[in-house]
């Protein structure tokens, strides 16, 4: 376990988690306002993989974490924590049957304690500005609006940065 809230668990993905972790990455509703394409299932083992193989490099600086339900280890979705020069970008997806069950800002703010706790010092988070749940959840958890630029898919897109 890496850390846990009230009702979510945090912790290292695992093989098990292929046929939850292909729904999630197989979805273009989840995927709407996100980096990456919907994969295929070989494409997604392979990436469920790769992401596994990371943990065990000391070098890795792309932590991507399995959240499930404490109350019935139901695998719900992921989050990232990608170091970068002087931050840490924050990312999170859920599966789609577990959308507006507040768990976004549960464990945004869970991750917020959890990167103070080991010495992270700016977390950045980057949301595509039709994604407006996204944003309320960055806003709610006292992340300030630092740039608004068009991405590279050519939507308008807001960077948040948090100091811890």
């Amino acid at each position: 376990m890496i850390f846990e809230t009230e009702k979510l668990l945090v912790r290292n993905l695992v093989l098990k988690d292929l046929v939850p972790f292909h729904e999630l990455e197989n979805n273009p509703n989840v995927l709407r306002y996100a980096d990456g394409e919907v994969k295929s299932y070989e494409e997604n083992k392979k990436e469920l993989y790769q992401l596994i193989e990371k943990y065990s490099n000391i070098d890795n600086d792309f932590w991507i974490y399995a959240i499930e339900r404490i109350n019935d280890k139901e695998f719900v979705g992921t989050v990232a924590l990608i170091s970068k020069d002087n931050f840490v970008e924050i990312g999170y997806r859920f599966l789609e049957k577990y959308w507006g069950n507040g768990y976004g800002y549960e464990i945004c703010d869970a991750t917020i304690t959890y990167c103070k706790d080991i010495g992270i010092k700016k977390l950045v988070g980057y949301v595509v500005n039709k994604n407006i749940a996204s944003a309320k959840i960055l806003e709610k958890c006292n992340f300030k609006v630092t740039d608004e630029f068009v991405n590279d898919d050519n939507q308008q897109e807001t960077k948040y940065e948090l100091i811890l």
